[in-house]
């Protein structure tokens, strides 16, 4: 089994499992996460046509500087356990998986026992996005030790809480997944900005999520992945050593084009900090948005 990696994860972007030539720009538009998606963005008649243009995918090494995964249906859905097979029979398994609506603790048990062999190396990324996986969180987040990081899906969320996707009414559940993400060491992203126009609410809702306790945001769009990656990571929390810390000042970067913060390093912060990162290479980004709605 592969171990927990110190990297930054500051920025996640995704590219529609049925467009697999949009990965290869994906890979450098400065994101630290790319994921291709095979659930939320793709059709159910049009699963198997996604799984089989995606799986070859990870065949091919991608940057150091980028973490690969793909994002799969859920493991109680007929497509779910399609997916399963179809990472045993990859003949290179992409090196980690985008779990989706889990809504217990024993559901990621179960992908830990079926994920063996030449999967057994494959890390885990868990939305939580239901009441279920709410309430479930903590357990959820302690639930194996391939776990690198949660990530909180607005959308889905809102409408199983019967809520309005406002930053006031989604507050409390975005505050439980801070709690459990930072009790066991996790990354934590928060859902996409999904109105791509409006730059001034990304911006308070990027700055919001980092002082609330988020690693990084996710992104429909490449440019809205780049900005934070192209800045360097800064020191975290003093209680440990972790990448999660490093990037918890950085999702305001994604507010602007050009990633530029000023951020505030504190004595007891920078004795923690291993690790600094340099600015990764852009590339011209697509204008047409891609991706699901987390």
């Amino acid at each position: 089994m592969s171990e927990k990696t110190l990297r930054p994860r500051r920025s996640l972007l995704f590219v529609p499992g049925l467009r697999p030539d949009r990965f290869t720009k994906a890979l450098n538009a400065g994101a630290d996460i790319v994921c291709v998606d095979i659930e939320d963005a793709v059709a159910l008649p049009r699963k198997q046509e996604a799984r089989e243009l995606t799986m070859p995918l990870f065949a091919t090494p991608a940057p150091d500087n980028v973490e690969t995964m793909v994002r799969i249906n859920p493991l109680s859905s007929e497509e779910g356990l399609k997916d399963i097979l179809a990472l045993k029979q990859c003949e290179v398994p992409p090196a980690a998986i985008m779990i989706a609506k889990p809504g217990a603790a024993a559901e990621i048990e179960l992908y830990d026992d079926l994920l063996s062999g030449n999967c057994a190396g494959i890390r885990f990324h868990v939305i939580i996005e239901s009441t279920d996986g709410l309430a479930s969180v903590d357990d959820i987040a302690r639930s194996s030790d391939r776990i690198d990081s949660l990530l909180f899906g607005a959308v889905d969320m809102s409408a199983d809480l019967r809520a309005a996707k406002k930053w006031e009414t989604m507050l409390y559940a975005r505050s439980r997944v801070v709690h459990a993400a930072a009790r066991y060491d996790h990354d934590l992203l928060d859902v996409p900005w999904l109105d791509l126009d409006d730059q001034d609410g990304l911006a308070v809702e990027a700055q919001a999520s980092n002082e609330l306790g988020f690693t990084g945001k996710a992104s429909i769009h490449p440019k809205r992945a780049s900005s934070a990656s192209s800045t360097p990571v800064v020191p975290g929390p003093p209680k440990t050593m972790r990448i999660p810390g490093a990037c918890v000042r950085m999702c305001s970067a994604m507010a602007t084009d050009t990633g530029s913060v000023a951020p505030i390093v504190e004595t007891p912060i920078t004795s923690k900090a291993p690790l600094a990162r340099s600015s990764s290479a852009q590339e011209e980004a697509s204008t047409e948005p891609c991706g699901p709605s987390l």
